[in-house]
C-alpha cells in the first residue's frame, strides 16, 4: 500500500482536492486499498479552503508517506517556515514529491526545484522563473517529471498527474481504466502542451466530445466522417452539420489539428523516428506530415525538434 499525503494549508485552492478522486478510483480498479490517503497540514485540525469551508485535517510533523502532493492556491501568499522545513527534511525519506498549479512555488521555495524542470499555470511562469532563476521553467507542458519531483501545471492539470503516478504503479491499462470512470476522456501526457487542441475545439454536446475522444485515441486510423459519426451515433450529415456548430471548423481539419499536436509530443521526445511518429498518427507519410506541419507552425518537423532541445543524432533521419 502507498500513503499518500495532500499538503493543505489557509486558502488552498479547493480544486486540488480532485486529484483524491483519482487514487479512490485506483483502489476500485485494482480491488485493492492501493493508495492511502491522508489530508496534512503543520498544526492538523481545521484547514480553510479558498472558498471558506473548512477540513479536518492531521500533522504532518514527524509523518513520512511514499508521495507528498502540495495543494495549490490562488492567493500567492507565501508558505509557513514549519512548510518549508517539512517538505526540506522529507526530500530525503519521500519517493516523490509533487504539487499542484502555484503549489509548485511553495517547491520552489523549499529549495526542491533548484537546478530541475518543473512547470505551473501558464499565468504564473514567468513569475516563477524570475523569482527562482535556478529552475528550468516550462511553460507548456501539463505536467513536468525530473527525478522524484513532479509539477502540475493548472488545477484541473494535477489530474493529469495523478493518472500519470497510478500509471507508473499500477499500469497504463488502470491509468486509462480509471480515467474513463472519472469521465476524463483523454489522459494527457506530461508533454502536451497546457494549449490542448481537444480545449480549443470547445465541443459542447456528448456526442461531439465523444467523436474527439474516439479520434484522439485512434489517431492512426482513417478517421472518416461515416466513422467519427458512427462513434456519436449520429448520420454523416447531422454529425458534419452539429460539428461545425459547435466547433467552428470541419471534422478534417479537427483531426489534423489532433493529429499535428500528437505528432509534435512524440517528435520532441526524440524517441520515435519521423515515419513512426507519421504513422502512428495517421499521416500515412512523412510528407503529408511535414505539410501539415508547415501549415501549422510555419516550419517542419525537425526545426521543432530542434528547439525543444531534442538532440541531432534524434533528427538525423528527419
Amino acid at each position: 500500500m502507498r500513503t499518500i499525503g495532500l499538503v493543505l494549508y489557509p486558502s488552498f485552492s479547493a480544486m486540488s482536492l480532485a486529484v483524491t478522486s483519482v487514487f479512490e478510483m485506483a483502489n476500485e480498479q485494482a480491488g485493492t486499498i492501493e493508495y492511502k490517503i491522508s489530508l496534512v497540514s503543520e498544526h492538523g485540525g481545521l484547514v480553510a479552503t479558498s472558498l471558506g469551508y473548512e477540513l479536518q485535517t492531521a500533522a504532518f510533523k514527524r509523518r513520512t508517506f511514499d508521495t507528498l502532493i502540495v495543494a495549490g492556491n490562488t492567493d500567492g501568499a507565501p508558505a509557513s517556515a514549519g512548510l518549508l522545513s517539512y517538505l526540506r527534511g522529507a526530500d530525503s525519506r519521500t519517493r516523490r514529491i509533487a504539487s499542484i498549479c502555484t503549489g509548485a512555488f511553495i517547491l520552489a521555495e523549499a529549495g526542491l526545484l533548484d537546478g530541475r524542470r518543473a512547470t505551473t499555470h501558464w499565468l504564473f511562469a514567468r513569475t516563477l522563473q524570475q523569482k527562482y532563476p535556478k529552475i528550468e521553467v516550462d511553460a507548456d507542458r501539463i505536467f513536468v517529471v525530473d527525478g522524484p519531483i513532479w509539477t502540475s501545471a493548472g488545477m484541473s492539470a494535477g489530474v493529469d498527474l495523478a493518472l500519470a503516478l497510478v500509471e507508473k504503479d499500477l499500469g497504463a491499462e488502470t491509468a486509462r481504466m480509471v480515467a474513463r470512470k472519472l469521465v476524463v476522456y483523454h489522459r494527457r501526457a506530461g508533454g502536451q502542451s497546457q494549449y490542448s487542441a481537444l480545449l480549443d475545439l470547445d465541443a459542447k454536446s456528448d456526442r461531439v466530445q465523444t467523436a474527439l475522444a474516439y479520434a484522439r485515441e485512434n489517431l492512426g486510423a482513417e478517421l472518416s466522417v461515416r466513422e467519427l459519426a458512427r462513434a456519436a451515433h449520429l448520420s454523416p450529415r447531422q454529425f458534419s452539420r452539429l460539428f461545425r456548430e459547435e466547433t467552428g471548423q470541419s471534422p478534417a481539419k479537427a483531426i489534423e489539428r489532433l493529429r499535428i499536436e500528437a505528432a509534435r509530443l512524440m517528435m520532441e521526445s526524440g524517441r520515435f523516428s519521423v515515419e513512426e511518429v507519421a504513422r502512428e498518427n495517421g499521416f500515412g507519410n512523412r510528407e503529408r506530415m511535414r505539410r501539415s506541419f508547415v501549415r501549422a507552425f510555419g516550419q517542419p518537423p525537425a526545426a521543432l525538434q530542434r528547439a525543444a532541445g531534442v538532440p541531432r543524432a534524434s533528427t538525423a533521419n528527419h
